[in-house]
């Protein structure tokens, strides 16, 4: 009987990352995150409504897709809080500092992965302040990015007026 190959530990957090994101509640786009320490997982989040708020697809319309706001633009805007704020409200502040984000995002109509995926820069903050050192963010099924959050406090991108997403 044929021994399947053992998944590598980066996409063994990104696979319980990209389950997590099923549970989201957007009509655009989902993303599932999980912050991780001490190779122990500290919380999870995905994209959704606050408590108590219907969801878009409860609504079934997203105002951001009805004006037809690019993506990265107009957040106040959305219903939903981000998955790595809802990872980030579920976890202890000490459980956070020196973790990594796993970060995993699916587009609704296609399933595909979201193309060059990264928090917001609403996101970005959160994320720094919540003293988390890396964000892993899916490409593919075995590919990934790797971004020391240290570079988002030396390359502060509110100053430029150059946010990104």
């Amino acid at each position: 009987m044929p021994i399947m190959p053992r998944t590598d530990k980066t996409n063994y957090y990104l696979d319980i990352a990209e389950t997590v994101l099923e549970r989201g509640t957007c009509l655009r786009r989902n993303f599932g995150a999980i912050i991780v320490n001490h190779d122990e997982i500290v919380s999870s989040g995905y994209v959704g409504a606050p408590r108590g708020r219907k969801n878009c697809i409860d609504l079934g319309y997203c105002v951001r897709e009805s004006l037809g706001v690019p993506r990265g633009e107009r957040y106040e805007l959305c219903r939903s809080v981000h998955a790595e704020m809802n990872a980030i409200i579920s976890a202890p502040r000490n459980d956070m500092i020196g973790a990594t984000l796993y970060l995993v995002g699916k587009e609704v109509k296609t399933g595909e992965y979201v193309a060059d995926p990264a928090p917001c820069s609403l996101c970005k903050r959160v994320i720094i302040n919540a003293g988390i050192a890396h964000v892993v963010a899916r490409i593919s099924k075995k590919e990934y990015t790797v971004t020391d959050v240290k570079s988002w406090v030396e390359h502060d991108e509110s100053l430029t007026g150059k946010t990104g997403y």
